[in-house]
């Protein structure tokens, strides 16, 4: 039983004594759900979960029924699921709103990972700034399949003088989990970077979302200086 354990190993009271970081997927998971079921503590029943979907990237993007189907959840747990989801996006959001300056690349790729972390299919979305690097505007631009998404410059370039955008940083997200950059990715970061130049628009970064993971042009020294 849960209220065995030495408080230091329960996850509430490890949480509020080391903070949320110290604790694993299994851990946070456990403290969403509150209670286990018949035969099995909360603990085991989130590991059991995470086994189940895969990920909490996969618990997420679960739909109702397919959550449903899962013992120890209903729909009291996927409301309260999808609820605290669109609340961590929003508090993103709220970090890159209009007129606000770009402080680190870490704050940059939490708001990217919150916004398109959960897409089944790949998104080329672009993050319009001004000559301060303040974000004017966070557009997803074009939609593909599975494993790609025809991107064309021409149309990043007329968004971003419509927005009179001063820099941009481009972003994608890869849905098999991956973020390493393919040949494709390499070849799209180099033609947007040579077509906005021309308009005098600096590409900072081209970031990678994958999962819970991200690929940064810019942190391993591949944009344009």
């Amino acid at each position: 039983m849960l209220k065995d354990w030495p408080d230091a190993e329960k996850p509430r009271e490890k949480l509020l004594h080391f903070g949320a970081k110290s604790l694993s997927d299994a851990e946070l998971l456990a403290i969403f759900l509150r209670t286990g079921v018949k035969g099995c503590h909360v603990v085991d029943l989130a590991r059991n979960l995470l086994k189940s979907f895969g990920s909490i990237s996969k618990i997420y993007q679960a739909g109702l029924d397919d959550f449903c189907q899962h013992h120890g959840l209903g729909v009291a747990k996927y409301v309260q699921l999808q609820a605290c989801l669109e609340m961590s996006t929003r508090y993103l959001a709220e970090q890159m709103q209009m007129g606000q300056a770009l402080t680190s690349s870490l704050s940059t790729q939490n708001f990217l990972k919150a916004e398109l972390r959960h897409e089944t299919r790949e998104v080329f979305a672009v993050l319009f700034l001004n000559t301060q690097h303040q974000v004017i505007k966070f557009e997803r631009l074009f939609h593909g399949t599975i494993n790609a998404a025809a991107v064309y410059p021409r149309i990043v370039v007329e968004t971003a003088l419509k927005y009179q955008a001063g820099a941009v940083i481009l972003a994608h997200n890869h849905p098999s989990g991956i973020a390493e950059p393919s040949m494709a990715d390499n070849q799209i970061t180099s033609r947007l970077e040579q077509a906005l130049a021309l308009i005098d628009i600096k590409v900072l970064d081209h970031i990678i979302v994958a999962g819970c993971h991200c690929y940064s042009y810019a942190e391993h020294g591949r944009m344009i200086e």
